[in-house]
């Protein structure tokens, strides 16, 4: 298959400016960065660790996120409860919902952009031992 992975993720904003600066302070996300592991960042990509990625069309009737919004950004993270307690600190509300865990799947937890928009941040299981 040529297809090798996600190449970019590209969407409108009111205030992209004000948007790429939420995300870098809060997430540490936008080009020039680089995920730990991954070597020195990139000018223009964020340089990402390798691992799963769910590519899902979900039903237009969905209640998963708000019906006004065409997508939501799942983010795979590693230390899901610091990574809270920052965003928390940061002033960012933060959703949590045992029912949204699962040991199969691993650990979620839910935020919103300054314009709405959901990142659904993703802690999945540990590896098995090999």
């Amino acid at each position: 298959m040529p297809v090798l992975g996600v190449g970019g993720i590209f969407f409108r904003a009111q205030d992209p400016d004000a948007l790429t600066a939420w995300y870098r302070e809060h997430l540490g996300i936008d080009a020039g960065c680089a995920a730990e592991d991954t070597g020195p960042p990139d000018e223009w990509s964020w340089k990402v660790q390798g691992g799963p990625l769910v590519f899902a069309p979900f039903d237009t009737g969905t209640d998963y996120w708000a019906a006004d919004k065409q997508f939501m950004l799942n983010l795979r993270v590693s230390d899901l409860d610091t990574l809270l307690e920052q965003l928390t600190a940061g002033g960012v509300p933060v959703v949590v919902k045992p029912e949204w865990d699962s040991p199969e799947t691993g650990r979620f937890a839910r935020v919103h952009d300054p314009e709405g928009n959901a990142i659904e941040l993703w802690e999945p299981p540990p590896e098995p031992d090999k």
